[in-house]
């Protein structure tokens, strides 16, 4: 058996811990890809992370009172345009398009209830006046909500965020060389002119305001063309500071719906857009009163119009006052007052056409309102036969 000489009782004996030690330190782990820095300047558009430390954002959330359930982060992606970041997932194109539906229903069923006999230019006069553009954008400004000059990550996210268009005639971004007016002639495709365009195909055809749509063989040759200039030059064109307020406040309903249910979105438009006060009856034009007011009657069974002297004054005067009413039977249907028998005539007879179109009923209900179980089952309303065609 071999004994261990004293050489090998002197030699140093192997450490595990001293191998350990004599080893490099290896380098901690890379943090996640949340955790790194961004850098906000190669955004197109702020992160849905910086919502809540923004306090002009948080300011707009408290003035519109919109309920806990409404995310800060969706009131964030309602601001931004998709020319400022064309990525849907952070755009609010999808909303503002859920929104421009709803605010339609809405507000078309206010104005046909409210209005059951209403001429269908004087509808779509009334459906711009509440939902159009201009309106939208007063809407927005009253909000409190100012426009970016540019858009980009690092802008606050309480700031309206889109890409200015060129003012005037000036050089387009996409094709340099060219002009805008020139290009948008070109690119945005033509709505196809059909030459039967009456009151009932406008009712039928056309969008909430009376325009042409645009038939679904040029939509799709007008997407395709986007799609080819954006394959080649990627970069949006721009558009009015009009159209992005009112994109914005139409995402706004978009995204109420969304969170709060019908119920919300309706009271929502109520309050911000139906409220507000119209002179509808200053939006009639007639060129004939008193022949549309003869058909008019002969249409429901009146006996003809009859103009009558009512009162006057000064007739051999410089300034004499008529005042005549026009009659069908015994019943006054208008009064009018002119410094001539022929402008006090036209007068009774347009008073007399607006109260026969401006019928209201005394309780307004509209088909929203029978939704739900415990709703009260919906009754029809009056359903006039139109305006007369001369």
């Amino acid at each position: 058996m071999l004994q261990p000489t004293a050489a090998s009782k002197t030699q140093p004996q192997i450490s595990f811990k001293n191998i350990h030690s004599s080893l490099p330190t290896p380098s901690p782990p890379p943090p996640p890809p949340e955790e790194l820095p961004l850098d906000l300047r190669t955004l197109p558009s702020p992160p849905p992370s910086l919502a809540a430390s923004s306090a002009k954002l948080c300011a707009l959330y408290a003035r519109l009172s919109l309920p806990p359930r409404f995310p800060i982060e969706t009131l964030a992606r309602c601001l931004v345009d998709p020319s400022a970041d064309p990525d849907s997932a952070f755009n609010n194109e999808a909303l503002a398009k859920l929104g421009a539906d709803i605010l339609a229903y809405h507000t078309s069923e206010y104005l046909l209830c409210r209005y059951p006999r209403l001429p269908s230019e004087v509808l779509f006069a009334a459906m711009w006046a509440y939902c159009g553009q201009d309106t939208l954008q007063i809407i927005a400004n009253e909000w409190g909500v100012e426009a970016a000059a540019e858009p980009g990550g690092e802008v606050d996210s309480g700031y309206l965020q889109f890409i200015r268009k060129l003012p005037g005639n000036a050089e387009s971004r996409k094709f340099p060389g060219r002009w805008v007016k020139e290009v948008e002639n070109d690119t945005e495709g033509a709505v196809e002119k059909t030459w039967n365009r009456g009151a009932s195909s406008r009712s039928y055809y056309d969008d909430e305001f009376g325009t042409l749509a645009p038939s679904h063989r040029v939509l799709r040759e007008a997407k395709q063309r986007k799609r080819d200039e954006a394959a080649v030059a990627p970069k949006h064109e721009g558009v009015t500071h009009t159209k992005a307020s009112a994109e914005f406040v139409r995402a706004v309903i978009g995204a109420v719906y969304l969170h709060c249910g019908r119920r919300g979105a309706k009271i929502f438009v109520n309050e911000h857009i139906a409220s507000r006060h119209l002179d509808v009856d200053k939006m009639f034009t007639f060129r004939e009163p008193m022949r549309d007011l003869s058909r008019l009657c002969a249409r429901e069974g009146f006996e003809s119009p009859i103009a009558r002297i009512l009162a006057e004054t000064g007739r051999r005067s410089r300034h004499p006052v008529f005042v005549v009413g026009v009659f069908s039977g015994h019943q006054k249907l208008g009064e009018g007052t002119g410094g001539s028998l022929d402008e006090a005539r036209i007068k009774a007879s347009i008073h007399a056409l607006k109260g026969w179109y401006l019928y209201s009923p005394l309780e307004l209900r509209v088909p929203s309102d029978a939704e739900g179980s415990s709703a009260k089952s919906w009754e029809p309303v009056l359903i006039d036969g139109g305006e007369v065609l001369v």
